[in-house]
């Protein structure tokens, strides 16, 4: 394996823990703000990634879509997982701020991955793509740039999908209760069991291409441009 490739490998695994960890934190974060100590108490308002690595969301999982296309003669392929969930209390989020705080727990950790894939983007907008001629310091570093680039962005678009257990469904019904439309809750709760089975289906088929890629490249090129 050449020098390049285990920069590559590298760069992203950062960039991905660095997308992951910080999008749970930030979802402990602004519910400890509304009074809810969960995840404080738990420990996991901590940046120590040995406290946030799920064994198949941080390891198994991005692994395999990452190599997996490659035993097949395709290049690598993108790099999505996600960290343990941090423990919130929506009840008493709820409590001290409504259903307006509940949204907002829900939404801190996409909103974590999008504002951190804009400054990103500057970032690499401001840098010289990398020749041969520069230091593997200056290669790893554009690299781990556009990794945080993209792989922020895949996440706040697959969080944002009304899946159940993810964030935008969360989301939803949240919406849903806060105008008495409790049908919808109920739906989205009803079939959290199903959530990653969901996630699978989309990504093992063309799904994926309208759900995911297309929205995932419509965002990188504005944020390109």
């Amino acid at each position: 394996m050449e020098s390049l490739d285990i920069l590559k490998i590298v760069a992203a695994v950062l960039a991905l823990a660095v997308a992951i960890i910080g999008h749970e934190i930030m979802h402990g974060w602004v519910a400890y703000k509304y009074g809810d100590m969960t995840a404080k108490n738990a420990g996991r308002l901590t940046v120590n990634p040995l406290s946030h690595v799920d064994l198949v969301g941080t390891i198994i999982v991005p692994a395999s879509m990452y190599f997996l296309p490659m035993l097949f003669g395709a290049d690598s392929g993108f790099l999505f997982g996600w960290a343990k969930p941090v423990p919130i209390n929506v009840s008493k989020v709820i409590q001290r701020g409504g259903y307006n705080a509940a949204m907002q727990v829900d939404l801190a950790g996409i909103v974590y991955n999008f504002t951190l894939a804009a400054f990103a983007s500057i970032i690499v907008a401001s840098m010289a793509q990398p020749t041969t001629a520069d230091s593997l310091l200056y290669v790893f570093a554009y690299l781990f740039v556009f990794q945080l680039l993209v792989i922020n962005v895949v996440l706040g678009v697959f969080n944002l999908l009304p899946v159940p257990q993810f964030d935008g469904a969360h989301f939803l019904a949240h919406l849903a209760l806060k105008y008495k439309v409790n049908a919808v809750a109920e739906f989205f709760y009803k079939y959290e069991r199903y959530g990653m089975i969901i996630v699978l289906i989309v990504i093992m088929t063309p799904l994926k291409e309208y759900l995911l890629f297309l929205p995932v490249r419509t965002i990188l090129n504005l944020l390109l441009s």
